[in-house]
């Protein structure tokens, strides 16, 4: 198994293709690096191959509050909504949105 280039990247804003929660991205794994027990508690009929790219997301979502998802990439789109993406953890990592990208704060030496 060779493992996919990512699609996103930090500061993108995407959605989630099946459910109804979109985010930013603030983090990539470039395989699956999470707990088998959370992988497994997936559905195995739409469990995600492992080789391909993972993203930690601040996520929304209508029917939520605010929290942190961790989304294959074959489950994410790039979400064209023009309204904003509110999450209180998007100030500490990002310093404002350009062309709509999230655009990462610089952290210090």
């Amino acid at each position: 198994m060779i493992p996919q280039t990512a699609k996103f990247s930090i500061g993108d804003a995407v959605r989630h293709r099946i459910f109804d929660f979109r985010g930013v991205i603030y983090d990539v794994d470039p395989v699956f690096s999470n707990t088998d027990e959370w992988y497994e508690s997936i559905p195995e009929d739409v469990r995600p191959s492992k080789d391909q790219p993972f993203y930690h997301l601040f996520a929304e979502s209508v029917e939520h509050a605010p929290y942190i998802a961790y989304v294959s990439q074959q489950n994410l789109v790039f979400d064209d909504d023009p309204d904003p993406i509110a999450h209180p953890d998007l100030e500490e990592y990002f310093e404002g949105i350009t062309e709509g990208l999230f655009i990462p704060k610089q952290k210090a030496n």
